[in-house]
């Protein structure tokens, strides 16, 4: 496993990380055993970064997870949670006040058996006023991180543009890193035009979703899925294509998002041990650049289509 910094900060993360929204049932029912037994599996395969939120599966996410971390040392992994968005009797819910996000940070640590984090982020500030995100929230988490309750603060976002004006209207080193999602894999790397702006002000970057939500699996996009119809269909004919060759697209997918130096990690979530044994396997592989080619190939007439968040 390969590990880089993120950031300026001393955090050293493997290239490939846990995200655990699956463990809320996000996208499918689980059984508490396996959720616990695909977060083991995770840090025993030298995993050192996982990621939740207290929406994911509003609350269910944390409690599995602190129920799987239980077991494990707490200098063998990175914690981050996020602040801002929740959800309650599935109905979701948004606060990006600065009372709430201390309140929030203390719960999320009695739900995960934690007495710190590495990481706080500001959940999708797509959906709150910027401005209070700057005047407000961080400053709120700012005041957490002198106090040494965490480690280091950052923020997440669909809309990549939000990350440089929040970035530009908060003191230098506010902002340690900046989460992004479905805009560094194979049919958007939309991500890469900003990866100078980052390093210039010495914000970490950590990608998410290499499968673009499931765009870019041989099962295909499920029906939630807010990708444009003509992308979706785009990336079946790519799908198609990789088993062609004998080849699988996640296989391709997961190695062309940790191939970039300059993304310290990648979030990806599953609820199935084997899907983790199997995604660090891969990125050990080397990339197939002829296949990547003709994949890209495909893609092209639909590559950077973006949607908005829901």
């Amino acid at each position: 496993m390969e590990y880089r910094r993120i950031g300026n900060t001393d955090m050293r993360v493997s290239t490939l990380s846990f995200g655990a929204s699956s463990l809320g049932g996000v996208f499918h029912s689980l059984k508490e055993t396996e959720g616990i037994k695909t977060v083991h599996t995770a840090v025993e395969g030298g995993i050192n970064f996982i990621d939740v939120s207290p929406y994911y599966g509003h609350l269910k996410s944390e409690i599995l997870l602190g129920k799987a971390l239980k077991e494990i040392d707490r200098k063998k992994y990175y914690l981050s949670t996020k602040v801002g968005r929740y959800g309650e009797n599935g109905i979701n819910l948004w606060d990006y006040s600065a009372k709430k996000a201390k309140e929030s940070v203390y719960q999320s640590m009695e739900r995960l058996n934690v007495n710190y984090f590495d990481l706080i982020n500001i959940h999708d500030i797509e959906f709150a006023d910027l401005d209070q995100i700057c005047n407000e929230t961080l400053p709120a988490l700012v005041q957490l991180k002198r106090e040494c309750v965490v480690g280091y603060v950052g923020i997440t976002n669909l809309a990549l543009r939000h990350f440089k004006y929040v970035i530009d209207n908060v003191p230098p080193k506010t902002v340690d890193s900046i989460l992004s999602f479905c805009h560094y894999c194979l049919n958007d790397d939309a991500l890469s035009d900003y990866l100078d702006y980052f390093e210039t002000n010495g914000v970490g970057v950590i990608n998410a979703s290499p499968f673009s939500m499931g765009l870019l699996t041989e099962r295909g996009a499920p029906d939630w899925h807010p990708a444009p119809k003509p992308l979706i269909e785009l990336c079946k004919k790519a799908a198609q294509h990789c088993k062609s060759k004998g080849k699988n697209i996640e296989q391709l997918a997961i190695k062309y998002v940790v191939s970039n130096p300059r993304i310290a990690t990648t979030l990806f979530s599953t609820t199935r041990s084997e899907a983790v044994i199997q995604n660090l396997q891969w990125i050990e592989e080397p990339l197939d650049t002829q296949l990547l080619e003709e994949v890209q190939d495909i893609l092209k007439s639909r590559f950077r289509d973006t949607w908005l968040n829901s």
